[in-house]
């Protein structure tokens, strides 16, 4: 009973609601509509706004607007919704842009709109063009030409943010190109920034917009970019000047073709050949120059007192750093992940030295680039360097990175906290490994042996027996018997010994046939020409390895250089040789650099199976 009572009850509420603001709806202001222009007075060339409001009603927008002398054109449509004391009122704003063509005094008659069923009338509007004394609409296109102000078609405005920058400093650099939406473009020459002396940076679209500027409005398309200085000086970025094809209304646009204006980007975009694009403008084709302001930069010098890491970095940045694995032997690789940040020259940001390198190998670092704008100059940038430790170890030390900050004018260093790690095992060995296993020396006979007794007569007589000998036969001895236990634990022993012999030479036979299996398999793909730089050294390398570990019987994982050249009888220059195919496996193993995809030059491969084939114990 109680849910109908309260389901009647929201019926009813919502009913009342939507009853109150009906009758607020009906209530509303009655139709009315208004018309003005955002200025009355400009001169030829400038574009005027005019918005006609329609108030109370949906209404219709007048239809096209013809004034003799005036290029008037529909650009949009707003909608407004006001509430005022529960009263709804609606109101819809049709905007146009009004270009003068020539001087003179203007009227716009008023315009019918249909609103709400009625006819509504705008009122006259008044509008006066300055411009020379001599210009007149005469219906041909040179007139059309010197009616417009040559300096308001087209400019490039260029923006450089600072007069003055560092060496290497990346200044950013917006370039505007301003366009007058009464004209149409139908070509335009590739823009381009030539400074002597300056790096520029290829130019990117970032967006296109409208914009008031002195007065006037224009189509902008912008592009972004940046530059540097490799030394001091002053230098001018020279006035930019650009060919274009542009085309002049020089009277009314025809009713035959009653379309919407187009944008002026359209430009990039549309056919030279299509007429239909140009319709409703008369006149021909102009060559025009688009120009831009000479700019200047003073560039200064860097100061003297730069730290030793410094690599020409000049910005704001930030370093972060990371180890991983955190938890390893001694002579495994360890990543450690550098990311710096910020907003500067990146193309002259270096991998942040290691302060205290002691104990560690270093390997070549790898590095990548993601960029957070259209030129490159904000973003972060990772380096990934792979250390070797040598010893045991607990921390792995403090990257150091140096740039020069513009804002601050002078040298700044980052140093990141001491990462912990733990690093388990014994020194690496300098020499040479001693051998695997050592022959044992045979003991020396025992010589301790009982003087033999003088055989006389005398000896026979005088020495008495121990104990008293027994007459018990020797088989029924317990003593007999545990003798017997002798021999036979003795026999059993051989048989287990010879028992684990055998499994023990069994597993070290497969251990040597499978080593063989691998060099046959190391060496075959070692003449094949398919195998990645990185590939072939590495198996090169395990090749020498393996043939090292059959001849001398050891594990193939602890032979190094100098196990291998000392097995081998090796001389200084393939001992040298050597070495550099085992640094070169390492670098190709734990650096990012020069590894990627590509083949072994054949000159590389032949020396190198030429050289392992020819290693003999």
């Amino acid at each position: 009973m109680f849910d109908v009572r309260r389901t009647a009850l929201c019926t009813i509420l919502v009913a009342a609601l939507t009853g109150f603001f009906s009758s607020g709806a009906v209530f509303a202001d009655s139709p009315s509509v208004t018309a003005v222009l955002s200025n009355s007075e400009v001169a030829v060339g400038e574009t005027v706004r005019l918005q006609i409001r329609i108030t109370g009603s949906d209404a219709k927008p007048p239809g096209q607007i013809t004034v003799d002398g005036l290029d008037i054109r529909q650009t949009g449509t707003e909608q407004h919704y006001e509430m005022n004391n529960f009263s709804i009122s609606q109101s819809v704003i049709y905007n146009y842009t009004v270009l003068p063509m020539k001087a003179g005094k203007f009227k716009i008659p008023p315009q019918t709109v249909q609103a709400g069923g009625a006819s509504l009338r705008t009122p006259e509007l008044a509008l006066n063009v300055s411009g020379s004394a001599g210009s007149s609409a005469r219906g041909n296109s040179s007139t059309a030409q010197q009616s417009i102000d040559p300096r308001k078609i087209a400019f490039i405005e260029l923006v450089v943010p600072k007069a003055q920058a560092y060496v290497g400093e990346a200044v950013p650099v917006v370039l505007k190109l301003c366009l007058n939406p009464r004209v149409r473009f139908q070509a335009i020459d590739q823009l381009d920034i030539n400074a002597q002396g300056l790096t520029v940076q290829k130019l990117t679209k970032s967006g296109e917009s409208m914009e008031a500027i002195n007065g006037a409005t224009y189509n902008v398309i912008t592009f972004k970019t940046a530059m540097a200085a490799a030394r001091t000086g002053k230098f001018e970025i020279p006035a930019m000047e650009v060919k274009a094809v542009a085309l002049f209304p020089d009277r009314q646009p025809s009713t035959r073709n009653p379309r919407g204006p187009r944008s002026p980007f359209d430009i990039f975009n549309m056919d030279p050949f299509d007429d239909s694009l140009f319709g409703d403008l008369i006149g021909k084709p102009h060559d025009i120059t688009i120009r831009s302001e000479p700019v200047t930069l003073e560039v200064k010098p860097l100061p003297s007192n730069a730290p030793a890491n410094f690599s020409g970095a000049v910005g704001n940045f930030t370093m972060t750093a990371e180890a991983n694995p955190k938890s390893v032997q001694v002579g495994d690789p360890i990543t450690v992940t550098a990311t710096i940040s910020g907003r500067g020259s990146f193309d002259r940001v270096n991998a942040p030295s290691i302060e205290d390198d002691r104990g560690w190998h270093k390997y070549p670092p790898s590095s990548k680039f993601k960029q957070d704008d259209d030129v490159g100059i904000s973003g972060a940038k990772t380096f990934e360097t792979v250390l070797s430790p040598n010893e045991k170890k607990q921390t792995v030390p403090p990257l150091a990175f140096s740039y020069f900050d513009p804002v601050k004018e002078q040298y700044v260093t980052l140093r990141s906290e001491p990462v912990p790690i733990q690093v388990e095992g014994n020194a690496l060995p300098a020499a040479t490994l001693s051998a695997a296993t050592a022959n044992p020396q045979p003991a020396p006979e025992a010589s301790a042996r009982p003087a033999s007794k003088p055989q006389d007569i005398l000896y026979q007589l005088t020495e008495l027996p121990v104990r008293s000998r027994s007459f018990t036969p020797l088989y029924a001895r317990s003593v007999f018997w545990m003798a017997q236990l002798i021999p036979l634990l003795a026999l059993l022993g051989t048989a287990g010994w010879k028992i684990r012999q055998a499994r023990i030479d069994n597993r070290e036979a497969q251990r040597i046939a499978a080593l063989q299996q691998e060099a046959t398999e190391l060496m075959r793909k070692l003449r094949r020409k398919d195998t990645s730089p990185q590939e072939y050294f590495s198996q090169a390398s395990r090749a020498v390895q393996v043939k090292t570990a059959l001849a001398r019987n050891v594990d193939p994982n602890v032979v190094d250089v100098e196990v291998a050249a000392k097995t081998f009888g090796l001389d200084e220059g393939e001992r040298a040789q050597l070495r550099r195919l085992f640094a070169r496996s390492d670098e190709m193993r734990y650096s990012g650099a020069q590894n990627g995809a590509g083949t072994t030059t054949p000159q590389d491969r032949h020396e190198l199976l030429e050289f392992i084939e020819s290693l003999r114990a």
